[in-house]
This record gives C-alpha cells, sequence and structure tokens, in this order.
C-alpha cells in the first residue's frame, strides 16, 4: 500500500470523530451527545446495518462456493466470541469480556471497505456474496457475547441459570432484535421497496455514524483510565488477537476459494473487530460493560494495525501461496 493510501486511511472520519471525543473529554470540554439521543442513533445504526445486509443476502445466487462461504462466515462469528471470551475473563468481569469478545467476533465495515479499496488499488476482483458474509457475521457475535455475559453473571450472582432461558433473553434482547428484524425485513424487501427508504437507510447513515462515534470518544475518554489500569494486557490482546484470527480465517477460506480478494476479505473479517454494530448493541444490552475497554481497542488499536499492516501482510501471504 503506498503512502498516501496509508494517509487516507489515517484519516478517516470515523477514526477522527472517535479521537475528537476522547480529545474533548481530555480538555474538559462540555461536549455532549444527550442520552435520549444516542440511544435513537443506536437504534438506527442496527437497524441500517441489518436491512442492507439483507438486501445483500436477497441478491446472493446460492452455489456451492457461496454457501461455504457463508457457513464460514457464521462459524469465525461462533469461534473467535468463544475463544476471546475465555481468555478475557481470567483478567476482566464477565460483562468486559463478553462485550470485547463479542466486538472481536462481529466484523468492522469499515475495515472490510477499505479492504476492497486495497483490491481495487491491486486490480483484484472479490465476490458480492463477501457483502452478504460480512453481514451475517455482525448478529451471532452479539448473540454469543450476550448470552456467555447472562450465563456467567447469573453464575456468580448464585443464580440458577437456565439455559433455555438464557438464550430466550439473549435472542429477545432489543438490540438482537432489531439486527435480526432487520436483516430478515432487508432479505423479504424487494429492490424497489428498498430504493424508497434509501435516503434514511443509505444516504444518512455517514453522518449518523460520525455522531455515534463521537459520542463513544466522549464515552470512552470518561474511562480511558479503566484501559490504563489494566496494564498492558489489553493492548496484548487488541494487538495479537486480530492477527491470530485473520490467519485462521485466511488457510480456512483458501479451502473453499481460489479467489485472492474473497481470501484477503475473509482474512480482514476474521481481524477486525466492530466499532459500530457492538458498541450500540452492548450500550443497551449490557450498560455496565465499560465501553472505555471494548471501544478503544477495537477502534484505537485493532483498527489502524488492520488497515496500515494487516491488509498488506495478508494480501502477501496470498500472493506467496498462489
Amino acid at each position: 500500500m503506498d503512502l498516501h493510501a496509508m494517509a487516507d486511511n489515517l484519516t478517516n472520519p470515523a477514526l477522527l470523530f472517535f479521537l475528537l471525543g476522547i480529545i474533548a473529554v481530555q480538555l474538559k470540554s462540555d461536549l455532549r451527545i444527550p442520552e435520549n439521543s444516542s440511544k435513537f442513533i443506536s437504534i438506527y445504526l442496527l437497524l441500517s446495518i441489518g436491512f442492507k445486509g439483507g438486501q445483500e443476502l436477497s441478491h446472493a445466487s446460492l452455489n456451492a462456493e457461496i454457501v461455504l462461504s457463508m457457513l464460514l462466515g457464521v462459524f469465525l462469528a461462533s469461534i473467535v466470541p468463544l475463544v476471546s471470551f475465555f481468555i478475557l475473563k481470567r483478567k476482566m468481569s464477565p460483562a468486559n469480556a463478553g462485550a470485547i469478545a463479542a466486538s472481536y467476533g462481529s466484523v468492522s465495515a469499515v475495515t472490510f471497505v477499505t479492504a476492497t479499496s486495497f483490491l481495487d488499488f491491486e486490480s483484484q476482483v472479490f465476490s458480492g456474496h463477501m457483502i452478504a458474509v460480512m453481514a451475517l457475521m455482525e448478529a451471532p457475535a452479539i448473540i454469543i457475547g450476550v448470552l456467555l455475559i447472562n450465563y456467567f453473571k447469573r453464575n456468580e450472582n448464585c443464580e440458577k441459570a437456565s439455559l433455555g432461558g438464557i438464550i430466550k433473553h439473549s435472542v429477545t434482547n432489543g438490540s438482537v432484535m432489531i439486527i435480526l428484524g432487520s436483516l430478515v425485513i432487508g432479505f423479504l424487501a424487494s429492490a424497489e421497496q428498498a430504493e424508497g427508504i434509501k435516503p434514511f437507510t443509505t444516504d444518512i447513515f455517514k453522518g449518523f455514524l460520525a455522531v455515534f462515534l463521537l459520542d463513544m470518544g466522549i464515552t470512552s475518554g470518561r474511562h480511558l483510565s479503566d484501559m490504563l489500569k489494566k496494564g498492558v494486557y489489553p493492548f496484548l490482546f487488541s494487538s495479537i488477537m486480530p492477527f491470530f484470527n485473520g490467519l485462521m480465517a485466511l488457510f480456512i477460506s483458501m479451502q473453499i476459494t481460489d479467489s485472492p480478494g474473497n481470501q484477503l476479505l475473509f482474512a480482514i473479517l476474521g481481524a477486525s473487530a466492530s466499532y459500530i454494530a457492538v458498541p450500540a448493541a452492548m450500550k443497551n444490552a449490557v450498560p455496565d460493560a465499560n465501553p472505555g475497554l471494548y471501544l478503544p481497542m477495537a477502534l484505537g488499536i485493532t483498527f489502524p494495525i488492520n488497515v496500515i499492516i494487516g491488509i498488506p501482510f495478508y494480501f502477501s501471504i496470498i500472493l506467496g501461496f498462489g
């Protein structure tokens, strides 16, 4: 990746609005996002992500590679949060471990888009169904994260844990319901019907995302000391775990697709961490999970590492095997 592309990635508005929120707190500014507005934006982002994902799924024509790709996506979105949770639980509370695990099991749409831009620069093509795979990976990690948090928090409180009850509570949680429901609605809606609400689901998405990340930056700035108190552990996890996940996704994907573009996108889907859907879900579903941990880890450490180092690193591996 050339220096100009690196500069573009480092000046990504998503990262800068988040940093602005942190800076505002450090400068003791009175900048605030009203609580009700923040909750509305969280719901909107989940609705928009789910609906657009459903639309992508409805346009995909099934074949063996597409089915295997989707299964791999769901597998990654399930195994990564499970492994991450039990690694993190040794040092953190169930709420924080579950929120971080869900972030790393889910995906970063911005990192995914950055990888597609890299592929365009390298004159490499990728299949459209990879966008549907990305959409499929949002919800499973959120559900597993909420399920693990509920299960272990009940055990800590010496409450009798009913697996069926925990699953029901996790799946019917408002944040999970909105993204799953929107996914189904997007799948059922025709292209003409989707076009009718495109100004809401697509055109204003980046604007609301900027406000949301500003709010998350403010929230993280208030709790940044909590991450520093955890010592080097969060830094090590958010720096090393993405490469483990990305390499696992890459080598599995090589067994189901010969496309270098698809392989790179799988690596990035495995390596990236969500700082949109998961924080939006956890803000309402698990309010005692500290965004000063999971958001700086995903956005402040993993995101730039993936963009600056990860994408060209995985691509060089793919070329080496090609």
